[in-house]
């Protein structure tokens, strides 16, 4: 099944653990907001335009797509200096939970880090 290949491969970069975003002050409010997905050193992993949602009270939203298919996941993420943990639900009882490094936060720019050394880049989507 691919949109499991690419939730596995998606959340080693977009991994967050349990609700709420404990510490962090100034980067956990650059976090917040929409980002879509503009790189990715993860050849097999999420397409380019991918987007992931973060919400203040510690959610998530997650949609890509595939062809012509579309998939959304939800989850939670907490923050922890610049440790992202992150816990994405694909259906109900199966989750995939995951940590990664912020490499780069701005206003505009993000940059995950897996455990592996991967690196994806992230834009801001504006409203």
């Amino acid at each position: 099944m691919r949109w499991s290949r690419f939730a596995l491969a998606g959340f080693l970069v977009l991994s967050l653990t349990l609700v709420g975003t404990a510490g962090g002050g100034d980067t956990a409010k650059k976090l917040v907001g929409k980002w879509e997905l503009t790189k990715s050193s993860e050849e097999k992993g999420i397409p380019p335009g991918a987007t992931i949602q973060f919400t203040k009270d510690g959610k998530l939203k997650f949609h890509v797509k595939f062809g012509d298919k579309d998939y959304d996941f939800g989850g939670t993420y907490k923050l922890d200096g610049k440790k992202l943990n992150v816990n994405i639900e694909f259906a109900p009882g199966k989750s995939k939970m995951d940590t990664v490094t912020i490499e780069k936060l701005t206003a505009e720019e993000l940059h995950l880090k897996d455990e592996k050394g991967k690196v994806d880049e992230f834009k801001r989507v504006k409203k």
